[in-house]
């Protein structure tokens, strides 16, 4: 009930923001390769092709090529395989859920005028799963008693010291009003001993760490949970015997969780704090809007192409935080537990537009080879609202440390009787200027198809390979871990013609 009654007290009082990232901002902008066995199993690449309901995320106009009404159900088992190396330290994680990962239709029906056939359609695709977790674990020539020290610096000892009657969980929450949340990170470093004054001065603004050792114990417990999700809604038609013209509107919700846990021990003399604990929860949660225009075109009974443009989705989102510390040393034991959740003013983010080019050559009824070209520029993703100085300076990083991306896609299939075969290949650059921080997404995958009568039973198996150095927290502690990372998913499609 405490923690309720607090929650009510601050919801619509927190002013100001907690540190969005330009890691948080690639996250959500970020799209899996996601959609039915068969388009999966071809690497996604139906750009220029169609026919299939997944195939109108990469082409709305993909939905005319149909001649039958047709839904499809997908159910995935996915998952990942991490490998972390953090100092001397090499730690490995893996895990694996079932999702229903794509439900969706397209109906046809007889065109008016000009328009020789129309359809419309529905889709649903978990575009991006966030289930993961790593543990970094090794021993660290620096202490976490930095992260607190970069967010103390400037800060007036006076707003770290308690008034008489006051706690810690008082004074916490009153920073969360009234300063940032690097004024509660300085003053949890503080008041856990982590970091000492200058001056005793009230006035003072500098601090220097209370760990002045060079060899420290050090375990990073990362877990993340939660999806990003794609409703769409699509229309589309046969304008001549050749080309076809379609339009997307989407409907995007995401939900977010972090949990990390960060232990320090040592045994040197010259540490204030023997041993810690920091845990913090981050919730995000994310609703936007986007849409695409694309259109296919028959050169010949074998030759077709197509283009595709996606706008920036326009998200806005929710955020809340939680955080506890507990230290031990020197000055004895320190609990600091605000029992209290940080809830930030909603802000708004708008993620890089896409467009892609496609070719793909039909070899009669024996299958087709398909490519799709797409480019991204994630430099011009953007926070708002403009006039946030904070978010001035992110749109800087964002500028500064991101760059255009381009992916490409390969896939085929090859057709005996009732029976298809499938294979497909995938590339993703990295959309960091420094490639060490998140490295280019390299995947490949198999699939299978059986037609009974009016009904299709696809499988696939989907695996991707990425690297990253990821950084455990913003900040003037600068530690980081490597993670080689591998996900694998299998996927089981059902479709019907109406």
């Amino acid at each position: 009930m405490k923690k309720l009654l607090i929650l009510l007290s601050i919801g619509l009082s927190m002013q100001c923001l907690t540190a969005q990232t330009v890691a948080d901002a690639v996250r959500y902008s970020t799209q899996n390769l996601t959609g039915t066995a068969r388009y999966r199993g071809a690497g996604g690449a139906f750009g220029a092709l169609g026919g299939d309901v997944s195939a109108i995320n990469s082409n709305p106009a993909g939905s005319a090529i149909f001649n039958n009404s047709t839904v499809a159900l997908t159910l995935s088992s996915g998952a990942y395989d991490n490998h972390t190396f953090y100092n001397d330290g090499i730690t490995s994680n893996k895990d694996s859920n079932i999702d229903l990962n794509q439900f969706g239709g397209v109906f046809v029906s007889n065109g008016i005028g000009k328009i020789r056939k129309f359809t419309f359609g529905f889709n649903y695709d978990r575009t991006n799963d966030f289930d993961n977790a790593y543990i970094a674990s090794g021993v660290s020539s620096n202490s976490i008693a930095d992260y607190f020290l970069g967010n103390a610096q400037g800060t007036p000892l006076d707003l770290l010291e308690l008034q008489s009657g006051e706690t810690n969980a008082d004074l916490y929450q009153f920073l969360g009003e009234n300063e940032t949340f690097a004024t509660q990170q300085a003053f949890l470093g503080y008041q856990g001993y982590l970091i000492d004054p200058v001056s005793s001065d009230l006035d003072n603004t500098e601090y220097v760490s209370a760990q002045n050792g060079n060899s420290f114990n050090q375990e990073y417990q990362y877990t993340t949970r939660g999806n990003n999700s794609k409703f769409t809604f699509n229309a589309a038609g046969q304008f001549s015997e050749n080309l076809y013209l379609g339009l997307n509107l989407n409907a995007h919700t995401f939900n977010f969780t972090r949990n990390t846990v960060f232990y320090e021990d040592n045994s040197g003399a010259n540490n204030a704090v023997s041993n810690l604990r920091f845990d913090n929860e981050y919730r995000a949660f994310g609703s936007g809007i986007s849409a695409q225009l694309g259109g296919i075109y028959h050169i010949s009974p074998s030759l077709r192409v197509g283009a595709t443009y996606d706008t920036p989705t326009y998200f806005t989102i929710s955020e809340e935080t939680e955080q506890y510390l507990g230290t031990s040393g020197t000055n004895g034991d320190a609990i600091l537990n605000p029992n209290t959740i940080n809830i930030y003013e909603d802000y708004n983010l708008r993620t890089p537009g896409k467009a892609t080019g496609s070719i793909a050559y039909i070899f009669g009824k024996l299958g087709f080879l398909s490519f799709d070209y797409s480019y991204q520029d994630y430099s011009s993703m953007k926070y708002s609202p403009d006039e946030d100085v904070f978010f001035q300076q992110m749109n800087n990083q964002i500028n500064n440390q991101l760059k255009g991306v381009s992916s490409y896609k390969l896939g085929g299939e090859f057709l005996a009787g009732d029976w298809s075969f499938r294979g497909g290949y995938r590339f993703i650059e990295s959309p960091y200027k420094n490639e060490e921080t998140l490295g280019n997404t390299t995947g490949y995958s198999l699939g299978l198809g059986y037609t009974l009568g009016n009904a299709r039973i696809d499988i696939a198996y989907d695996w991707a390979k990425q690297e990253q150095n990821a950084a455990l927290y913003e900040s003037t502690f600068t530690n980081t871990a490597f993670i080689d990372n591998i996900n694998t998913n299998i996927l089981a499609t059902v479709s019907f013609q109406l």
